[in-house]
């Protein structure tokens, strides 16, 4: 859970070009329930988003449960749902179907967000789902090739970890170190990331109601950048190694705590 959970936050940093001028990134929901299954995932995905937005300002505060719930539990719940439906069946049939249940998590999240932005009369209904959905359907691809490269990398190396089977021991941690690794590797691309906008983002600059955010209250290391290296890449690989080391003790922590001993 712990590497799961570095790996996704540093994943998150790392934007990639979508057309129009808009970036996306990856949310990891369905990676996170495929590979740890829905409790353990929703717990990792909390926890990304809650440092994300307390150590880093990063999603908000006023919305972190309305992230948590999009980002997080939505992802997961259809991720998991949608996988496990293929549960049993040959590797190349459940890739594709990881693929697609990450694309649709995308898609799912995007258009609660909608809702929601309707709902709070930030815009009109008939406007914000088209330009919401039409941007993250382009995202959600992005979603898909990179839970599929992960789900293949696992099932070449470690695929006891990805066993259908009920109650299946998922023993061993001589993945944790290749998982380390990767992760390191993530963050030091994170400087290479795209500069443009996220989905949301440009949604809300191109329909004028991105004004309406807020400032947090307090800045600890605001946009990924250490305020003593200034916006400089070292700043944001410094920082990148921060989150992922915070984020992933804390889930390994909490699912220490709630480990049930058989």
């Amino acid at each position: 859970m712990g590497v799961m959970a570095a790996f996704i936050f540093a994943a998150q940093m790392i934007n990639f070009p979508v057309a129009g001028g808009t970036s996306g990134h990856l949310l990891g929901g369905a990676l996170a329930a495929i590979v740890l299954g829905p409790w353990a995932g929703m717990l990792v995905m909390t926890a990304v988003i809650a440092v994300q937005a307390l150590l880093f300002q990063d999603g908000g505060l006023i919305v972190m449960g309305a992230n948590i719930l999009n980002m997080g539990l939505i992802t997961v719940a259809i991720g998991y749902g949608l996988y496990r439906s293929v549960s049993g069946r040959a590797n190349s049939l459940r890739l594709g179907m990881a693929g697609f249940a990450a694309w649709m998590s995308v898609l799912a999240g995007a258009l609660l967000t909608s809702l929601q932005l309707w709902l709070s009369g930030t815009s009109d209904l008939q406007i914000v789902i088209p330009a919401m959905l039409g941007v993250h359907a382009l995202i959600g691809i992005g979603e898909g090739f990179i839970t599929v490269g992960a789900l293949y990398f696992i099932m070449q190396t470690r695929p006891d970890l990805l066993d259908d089977s009920s109650g299946a021991f998922k023993g061993g941690r001589g993945w944790i170190l290749p998982g380390i690794l990767i992760t390191l590797a993530v963050v030091l691309l994170s400087p290479l990331a795209s500069a443009d906008p996220d989905g949301l983002e440009r949604v809300a600059m191109d329909m004028g109601f991105i004004q309406s955010n807020r400032s947090a209250p307090y800045e600890v290391i605001p946009d990924y950048t250490l305020p003593f290296l200034g916006e400089t890449s070292l700043s944001t690989i410094a920082a990148g190694l921060i989150g992922a080391l915070v984020v992933g003790i804390v889930i390994a922590l909490l699912g220490r705590g709630l480990k049930t001993k058989i």
